[in-house]
């Protein structure tokens, strides 16, 4: 099981799937970077992790923080897939997801609206 993509196809379905957040939800994102790694070396079956301070969690207090960080790994995305239309729905899924951190949506909400 698994498919391979060049990674200059990777970072365009990673684009297709920023490409279908609201413009109003985009221009609400605030200080996050969207990275793309091979896999997260503690877990390596994981498919993104967001890293940071959730915007509904962030206060007057927050400040000078470095950007909230949101991981998308190729290599542990590409071993679940067996195509690549299968791959850029779990790309989009994956994207949606931890965005969604960012915004401070948790893992159940989530998975009960089909974004797990």
């Amino acid at each position: 099981m698994g498919i391979r993509v060049s990674e200059e196809r990777f970072e365009e379905l990673v684009g297709d799937g920023l490409d279908l957040i609201p413009d109003d939800l985009w221009r609400a994102m605030n200080n996050v970077v969207v990275l793309i790694e091979p896999r997260n070396e503690e877990e390596p079956t994981i498919l993104g992790l967001y890293e940071g301070v959730a915007l509904t969690e962030r206060d007057t207090t927050y400040s000078g923080y470095l950007p909230d960080r949101i991981f998308i790994y190729r290599d542990a995305l590409c071993d679940v897939c067996d195509s690549e239309e299968q791959l850029a729905h779990e790309v989009t899924v994956t994207v949606i997801h931890e965005v969604a951190h960012h915004f401070g949506i948790d893992d159940e909400t989530l998975h009960e609206r089909g974004w797990g």
